[in-house]
């Protein structure tokens, strides 16, 4: 079907592979089949060198990779400590030696080496100086790097009144969080728990020593209640080791106040998030009080299975990080509403893995049984339907966008509409999709793809990032009018 009010601009935000982090490099355990350490051996051969030979290796690192990142020399301090227990007399070593260590210790990843896709977008913190009629907006975007690792990154830019998007010039540098003592929820950590499944009699002795929220140190003193009597309960280790992936993956980080907005980047750092942090759904919260939070509900991908998570940040410098839980939770694109409704956090599920649905909470940790809204009809979504970032709202209603595949596994972009006060009631749907794959959209890493994780509304049209066979990000303007229009005619 062509509409002419739906439009692809211009903008195509490909994938740079000179952008780069720097890490820890432990030689003979780079690779996940291989875990016999090679850093001794490194380590003596470093020493081995002359004071000379170390200036000149030092010199030639800092000229070769220095300009691609911030403190990388910090970097190299940092590393260089973490090794201090392998080198014997580490105290006495010169500066320049024990830095070059350091780099020796440390690599490059290349976060977005192979991807940049699915992308959402919210209005941004910070407004100041927009001109009248424009808004600036966020943008969390899909990197997928080394190993196919996917971390979450940002982009901003502004929307005039006309609609027109215009990008910010892309980051030089790309910059890691420090981590931060995170604090738990006792009836988080009870649920999360019981998805887990195991021995409940022994995670209900942990439980009852633990206040209503605790720190590690609170936790690790109840756990050692546990190892202390392990000979006369059954499962206790299994309950500790389970006690501590949860707690593993629920995490603070906070990002150096002087860096820029864009080049901060979401690794993963939690079990669950061995292989990747995926599709980020972003949405401007505000809370009943009026106070306003960003949320973003995402994957989370060890290498075998996937877990939903949530993210917190007021500003987008200070983050948390948590597991999901309930059956509302599973698999993959929990979408959530931006407000509340009815008492109720409210999400857009598809637990089922092919059909969109609604399910509730009410802590934003724990979801309920959700209820379907959706099921696959159209040829173009026969094999799967699910949502295409968090609910829109409009004065007509709760508007989602969708997405459903059909044969050869095409992935095209559609849309719902909700009742605002019951979104369990659909008023609307489209019959034909928005967005299909154009000729230049169709390849990629995993072809014929378009998909979103959110857009906003602004100057009377939609706009819609979205991915392409999950290679690169581009842009629609869909007219909200005619939109809304046609899905109720949908109905």
């Amino acid at each position: 079907m062509t509409r002419d009010w739906v439009r692809r601009t211009n903008h195509v935000l490909r994938p740079d592979p000179a952008r780069v982090v720097s890490r820890i490099f432990l030689p003979g355990q780079e690779m996940p089949t291989v875990g016999e350490s090679r850093s001794t051996a490194v380590l003596e051969r470093v020493l081995l060198l002359s004071d000379s030979e170390v200036d000149d290796a030092l010199a030639e690192a800092e000229m070769v990779f220095g300009h691609r990142h911030r403190e990388l020399t910090t970097t190299w301090d940092s590393n260089a400590a973490l090794v201090d227990h392998r080198v014997d007399k580490a105290a006495h070593l010169s500066p320049a030696r024990r830095r070059l260590v350091g780099a020796y210790f440390t690599q490059e990843f290349a976060i977005e080496g192979a991807a940049l896709f699915n992308p959402s977008m919210a209005e941004h913190p910070d407004q100041g100086g927009v001109p009248d009629g424009s808004v600036r907006f966020v943008m969390t975007v899909r990197a997928v790097g080394e190993g196919h690792v996917s971390s979450i990154e940002l982009r901003t830019g502004q929307i005039d009144a006309y609609a027109a998007v215009t990008f910010d010039p892309p980051p030089k540098f790309a910059v890691l969080p420090e981590g931060r003592m995170a604090t738990y929820d006792r009836q988080a950590f009870e649920r999360m728990l019981s998805d887990l499944g195991g021995d409940h009699t022994n995670s209900d002795f942990v439980l009852a020593l633990l206040p209503a929220t605790f720190s590690r140190v609170e936790l690790e003193l109840a756990l050692t209640r546990l190892r202390a009597q392990r000979l006369t309960r059954g499962s206790a280790v299994r309950t500790i080791e389970r006690f501590a992936w949860v707690a593993d993956c629920s995490y603070s980080v906070e990002f150096d106040p002087a860096s820029d907005l864009q080049e901060r980047v979401l690794m993963p750092r939690s079990p669950a998030e061995t292989h990747g942090v995926e599709d980020a759904r972003l949405v401007r919260f505000r809370h009943d009080d009026g106070e306003r939070e960003y949320l973003a509900t995402y994957t989370a991908y060890d290498g075998r299975s996937v877990t939903s998570q949530l993210m917190r940040t007021p500003d987008f410098r200070r983050f948390e990080s948590g597991t999901l839980s309930g059956p509302g939770s599973r698999n993959k694109g929990l979408a959530l509403f931006p407000r509340r409704i009815g008492g109720r956090f409210l999400a857009v599920s598809r637990a089922d893995r092919e059909s969109n649905a609604i399910t509730a909470s009410v802590d934003l940790h724990h979801w309920d049984e959700p209820l379907l809204i959706q099921a696959p009809t159209e040829p173009w979504e026969t094999v799967q339907l699910g949502n295409c970032g968090p609910p829109i709202e409009t004065d007509d209603g709760w508007l989602v966008l969708t997405h459903g595949v059909g044969a050869m596994r095409r992935y095209s972009i559609g849309a719902l509409l909700l009742d605002l006060d019951d979104p369990t009631v659909v008023l609307g749907r489209l019959t034909e999709p928005l967005l299909t794959p154009n000729d230049d959209e169709r390849s990629g890493y995993v072809p014929n793809v378009v998909y979103s994780c959110g857009a906003m509304i602004h100057a009377g049209a939609v706009v819609l990032p979205y991915g392409c066979s999950d290679t690169e990000s581009r842009v629609a303007v869909v007219d909200l009018d005619p939109l809304l229009a046609e899905l109720k005619d949908g109905r």
